[in-house]
């Protein structure tokens, strides 16, 4: 990332563009599009909004010249007690990592990360996760994140 660029902390004033950055994401992926993408924007809106305002959501930002061109957030859930955690703990799980397409392949979700790690060390996370997109794993396990016995159901 050069020095165009800059981290900062998000706040609930930036809730619209976190949630914006959500569905496009999502919509990159192919998961939603048209109407759906618009309605999971206005519902993340809504959501992003309220755990912003607990300290259950956490975002990162990067911008340039003044423009949000990329971020990404944790949200902050408790553990109970397990192996590896004994004392439960919480657990941050890494979500909404975004690049506006012509701002991609700059470091800027790498730089990203390691801010979100770095805090999480800071702050003691029991556990770290996220869910990978096929074009952020090699970054991902770049990083030191490994795949996992997680199953999901999808009754």
């Amino acid at each position: 990332m050069n020095s165009d660029y800059r981290i900062r902390r998000a706040t609930i004033e930036d809730a619209p563009i976190i949630a914006r950055h959500r569905a496009t994401m999502f919509s990159d992926m192919g998961d939603v599009s048209g109407d759906e993408a618009a309605r999971l924007e206005n519902a993340s809106f809504v959501y992003i909004r309220q755990m912003m305002a607990e300290r259950r959501y956490l975002g990162w930002l990067v911008e340039r010249q003044g423009e949000v061109v990329a971020g990404a957030g944790l949200t902050i859930s408790q553990l109970l007690p397990r192996p590896g955690a004994i004392d439960g703990g919480a657990q941050a799980l890494i979500v909404n990592v975004y690049c506006e397409p012509e701002h991609r392949r700059r470091g800027l979700a790498r730089a990203l990360m390691k801010a979100m790690l770095d805090w999480c060390k800071r702050e003691r996370m029991a556990k770290v996760v996220l869910h990978a997109s096929p074009d952020g794993r090699a970054l991902y396990e770049n990083l030191g994140f490994v795949q996992t016995n997680e199953m999901r159901w999808r009754g």
